[in-house]
């Protein structure tokens, strides 16, 4: 399968993605990112861990791997229109806590906003113009406030 465009070409903004490092064990770092998403404005209404799942399962031997769906659901709806809901199929915007080593966990999130627009689901520009910019500000702010920690 061809591309319409070529991945390696995006710049990390295009996606919306941000980073952070957590000096913390693993649950600790969950938390932390649970309650700095809800402060921002963001609700967490699907949680699981895929590393636990993948090592009951297949026996994966992973580290600790956690996915907090976070949500903003005045935002979740407009976002529904402008892209004839389309976008549901990238619910929720997810934060990803991934242990690099222990006590060192990473905070890893793209945005389903510029994702959906890059993959051409909006059919109203200008909502989703207004949608990327809120949603950046919110990430932004969650990401400020990790880094703070």
């Amino acid at each position: 399968m061809t591309l319409p465009f070529d991945p390696a070409a995006l710049d990390p903004d295009d996606l919306g993605e941000k980073r952070a490092t957590l000096e913390m064990d693993h649950d600790e770092a969950v938390e932390r990112v649970r309650t700095v998403c809800t402060d921002a404005g963001f609700g967490v209404p699907v949680e699981f861990s895929p590393s636990e799942l993948l090592n009951e399962k297949v026996d994966a031997d992973r580290d600790p791997y956690y996915v907090l769906g976070a949500c903003n659901p005045a935002i979740a709806d407009r976002a529904l229109s402008a892209t004839d809901g389309r976008i549901g199929a990238l619910f929720p915007c997810n934060m990803v806590i991934q242990e690099i080593e222990p006590g060192e966990q990473l905070v890893y999130h793209v945005s389903i906003m510029k994702v959906a627009r890059l993959l051409g689901f909006a059919v109203d520009d200008e909502e989703m113009d207004e949608i990327i910019a809120e949603t950046g500000e919110l990430v932004e702010s969650v990401y400020e406030r990790l880094e703070e920690a």
